[in-house]
């Protein structure tokens, strides 16, 4: 019990462990696109950075949307550059899972993607998601740019009471603007495409989240 509920306390700049300088993740292509897996974004495109629990769910969710071009799972919002999953695993990088989506926004905006990301989890539940607990499974938005941001805020504001409504409690997610996105293991990547029956913990609240619908 004290070693869970010190995996839910953040860490500090100062005693996050001290990470690397170069990526963990070997050259690679995507698993479901067959696109190299790299961090290069292909002009009109734009990049999105979600965090709803195990990302090998969360990526699967986001690769299945049409007008998405690439994805790619990893770490943010913590302090060790470049960390292995066995040390975000620790809760001594203050890193969550995330997923990075590279998207076309003539096919799909970011407020559709918005509407997948509260719909797909349940982010009520602070530094866990469903039986995974840990900081590195607490919801999370991280915005690219200062529209990302207040489009992000203003859906949380909108879907707030809906879930209240349905007798949740109040949103826990973290919404700030993006900094480092460290990509994870190559085994990691689209996990749940080369292992079909692989763990899959994302749920939804079963709460329809307010976008696009003029509510």
């Amino acid at each position: 019990m004290f070693f869970a509920q010190k995996k839910t306390e953040m860490v500090t700049q100062d005693t996050a462990l001290p990470g690397r300088t170069t990526s963990v993740m070997a050259d690679t292509v995507h698993h479901v696109f067959g696109r190299p897996l790299a961090m290069d974004v292909p002009d009109g495109m734009q990049v999105a950075v979600f965090a709803m629990g195990c990302y090998w769910g969360v990526e699967r969710k986001f690769w299945q949307v049409p007008g998405v071009w690439l994805t790619m799972v990893g770490n943010a919002g913590g302090f060790t550059p470049h960390p292995t999953y066995e040390e975000t695993c620790t809760g001594k990088t203050g890193h969550t899972e995330a997923v990075r989506v590279v998207f076309d926004p003539a096919i799909v905006t970011y407020q559709d993607l918005l509407k997948l990301f509260w719909e797909g989890h349940d982010p009520t539940q602070g530094m866990r998601q469903g039986n995974d607990m840990g900081t590195q499974y607490r919801s999370a938005l991280f915005a690219m740019d200062e529209a990302q941001l207040k489009a992000a805020h203003r859906s949380a504001t909108d879907f707030a009471p809906k879930l209240a409504a349905a007798g949740f409690g109040p949103i826990t997610t973290e919404i700030t603007q993006a900094g480092p996105f460290y990509p994870a293991e190559e085994y990691h990547q689209q996990y749940l495409s080369k292992n079909p029956a692989g763990y899959c913990g994302i749920g939804g609240t079963g709460v329809t989240c307010p976008i696009g619908t003029g509510a």
